[in-house]
């Protein structure tokens, strides 16, 4: 498995996937990464992640039990769960990855708020979408960004989510080249 197109990124849903927003997320990682996605369940409930006393689910364990279930041929794998996500030192988090990791995790609970029944069926996707990057690209070592518009920025809410746009800033698009062409050169190696 030297050659990286070999490799895919695998989209596990936890609970019941809206078939059609996997396919648009799909899409949208082969648009920016450039690998091949499949769809996946890995996991098939989080209940072991719960913290009853937070009524949300802690993500770090639920990424270690990703990790450990990996199939072979998976670059990275994106989780989308529906429940509500959080980490000791946040209220809540959209998602959490590990950095130059293999996996990651968003929520798509918070990302329904302030939904207009106008523009829902459009709002809604594009923010699962730009999560989904986001912490992909995390697994792909790029940081938080400071540019408001490129979709590595930081976000704390929905609104934050709407604001940037659904592709990477000149800068992590060099940095992801660049993490890309070191993957690609490792994969040779081995």
């Amino acid at each position: 498995m030297s050659d990286l197109k070999k490799h895919t990124i695998i989209i596990s849903p936890i609970g019941n996937p809206d078939t059609n927003l996997l396919n648009r997320v799909r899409r949208a990682i082969y648009n920016i990464f450039g690998y091949p996605t499949e769809i996946i369940p890995i996991l098939d409930e989080v209940d072991f992640a719960l913290d009853p006393g937070r009524n949300q689910y802690h993500s770090t364990p639920i990424l270690d039990e990703l990790v450990r279930n990996i199939p072979y041929r998976a670059a990275k794998v994106l989780a989308i769960a529906k429940v509500d996500l959080f980490i000791p030192i946040l209220t809540h988090v959209y998602g959490e990855a590990q950095l130059g990791g293999k996996a990651c995790i968003i929520s798509t609970y918070r990302l329904k708020e302030s939904l207009s029944p106008l523009n829902s069926h459009e709002v809604y996707p594009c923010r699962v979408i730009k999560e989904a990057i986001h912490e992909l690209g995390h697994t792909f070592n790029l940081r938080h960004c400071r540019d408001r518009s490129c979709i590595m920025h930081y976000c704390r809410t929905v609104k934050d989510v709407d604001r940037k746009r659904n592709q990477l800033c000149r800068y992590c698009s060099v940095l992801l080249e660049d993490e890309l062409k070191r993957l690609k050169n490792k994969s040779r190696n081995v």
